[in-house]
């Protein structure tokens, strides 16, 4: 377990469903933080996930919700909680939820990617890997996966720490401090 202290400026773990990478985030913030939160309750299995993810975490977490505008959700939670590590998670619904609003997150990916890398606290971002599944049968799919894809590779770019979690088990795929 990795003490929040000592994340650097910007660490993004990433994860095919259900692999555990919200899970390894929040150890990686074992004091907990602020938890940027992008989903919303739509239905009621998104209701239950958004649950699992609360009940799962310990005293100490702050949330933030927001679907959209993530650079303003930071400055909020600078502002609201000064000093305390950010968790975003996670990318891939931030993308289904602009792509649903009509916005290019493409577009907006690279101002996100640097909000995150300068703000005052470390940030951990949590991201789907959509990159190893198949290719889906429709348009709204396929502008997804490429959409994410792009948007991964911008904020990895970034990112001092990128971690890859398969099965519960993160593998380090960049460390840069």
């Amino acid at each position: 377990m990795t003490d929040s202290l000592a994340l650097p400026p910007l660490t993004l773990v990433l994860g095919g469903q259900r692999s555990g990478k919200s899970a390894h985030a929040e150890r990686l913030m074992a004091g907990g933080g602020v938890y940027l939160a992008t989903g919303h309750a739509s239905d009621d299995e998104m209701a239950a996930r958004i649950q699992a993810h609360q009940d799962r975490r310990a005293d100490g977490w702050a949330t933030v919700e927001e679907p959209l505008d993530l650079v303003a959700a930071l400055a909020r939670a600078h502002k609201l909680h000064a000093g305390r590590p950010v968790l975003v998670d996670s990318l891939g619904m931030w993308v289904a939820n602009m792509l649903h609003a009509g916005r290019a997150p493409v577009l907006e990916a690279e101002a996100l990617a640097d909000a995150m890398r300068s703000h005052p606290a470390p940030v951990v971002a949590v991201a789907e890997d959509v990159g190893q599944g198949l290719v889906p049968m429709n348009a709204v799919g396929r502008a997804f996966i490429d959409a994410l894809g792009l948007v991964n590779q911008m904020v990895a770019a970034k990112a001092a720490r990128v971690v890859a979690v398969h099965a519960g088990l993160p593998l380090v795929l960049k460390n840069e401090t």
